[in-house]
């Protein structure tokens, strides 16, 4: 009796056991979650009892960096809102962003001067733009030990860009290159890396021989890296476009539109504002429409029959 009672005992225990292990094996093996720097991708908006408007920001910087530019804006409008909020959504690349705005995933975007004429072939209509079109241009850095002197000394060698479809920082240099003799379909090797820094960093570190950016990024970059940025230099710039626009999703409440442009329009009137503006590399937004970008459209389809197809097989 006594013995039967101690195997009873040790098959408890040994159950026991084997339930414990299970436990803790199961456990160990799942995946632990790994948290991304917001925004996290969803297609859910937060629970929030007023009506969820997304605006959206094409690819100006990374993710991160983006956010850091962009959410000061999007609180500070939301702070002015009664019935509605704005929530920022960041894209991880062109391609990305471009599925997005051309399917109207966005109730409002900041696209860049091609993507907003786009859009509007796709359910969006033109209510504004960033201020200072000096400013957009393309700009061609190398580094200053490089050694090239001439557009000419780039034969042979390879030119980093964020995107295709990047207006400023890609088809506008490649423009400027073509119309300085470079055939860019056979003289050169063209990268496309994703990002404005991946562009200038790809020169720094010697795998392009030259990169294109356009003046926010270049001005931001040399802020937070001078020792990087001190190795490069601007060697040719472009002339300049408007600058990128601001869309709306024609089904968006006319009243909301108006107190968004309202609020957007008047930044520089405050320090806050103006604050705003300053991480954006901005002095102001300005009251924009459709015949804003008639020399966009032009200069679009002068690059579409001269140079190359803006949008690559592989988008």
């Amino acid at each position: 009796m006594i013995q039967l009672r101690k195997k009873a005992e040790e098959i408890v225990l040994r159950t026991l056991f084997m339930a414990f292990l299970f436990l803790f094996l199961a456990s160990g093996c799942q995946k632990k979650e790994v948290v991304e720097f917001p925004p996290l991708y969803s297609d859910k908006p937060p629970l929030t009892k007023k009506t969820v408007y997304l605006f959206g920001v094409h690819p100006l910087h990374n993710p991160k960096r983006l956010f850091e530019v962009y959410q000061p804006l999007i609180e500070y409008i939301n702070k002015h809102l009664q019935e509605s909020e704005l929530r920022l959504e960041a894209s991880r690349n062109y391609p990305s962003f471009d599925k997005k705005l051309f399917s109207g995933h966005f109730h409002f975007a900041l696209p860049n001067p091609y993507q907003t004429v786009e859009s509007t072939k796709h359910g969006y209509k033109i209510f504004g733009k960033m201020g200072d079109d000096e400013n957009f241009r393309g700009i061609i850095l190398i580094r200053k030990d490089s050694g090239i002197k001439s557009v000419e000394d780039l034969k042979g060698k390879t030119v980093s860009y964020p995107a295709p479809t990047a207006l400023a920082a890609t088809m506008m240099p490649q423009w400027y290159l073509y119309t300085h003799g470079i055939d860019i379909n056979k003289d050169i090797t063209n990268s496309y890396v994703g990002s404005q820094e991946s562009s200038m960093m790809n020169v720094y570190l010697g795998k392009s021989s030259a990169g294109a950016t356009w003046p926010p990024p270049w001005f931001a970059f040399m802020k937070k890296n001078p020792e990087i940025a001190k190795e490069l230099v601007v060697k040719w710039e472009t002339s300049s476009l408007p600058n990128n626009g601001l869309v709306v999703r024609k089904d968006v409440p006319e009243a909301l539109v108006k107190k968004v442009s309202n609020l957007i329009f008047a930044l520089q009137t405050s320090e806050e504002g103006r604050k705003i503006l300053a991480a954006m590399e901005l002095s102001k937004y300005e009251p924009a429409d459709d015949t804003t970008y008639d020399c966009v459209r032009e200069f679009l389809q002068d690059f579409e029959n001269e140079v190359r197809p803006i949008r690559l097989n592989n988008e």
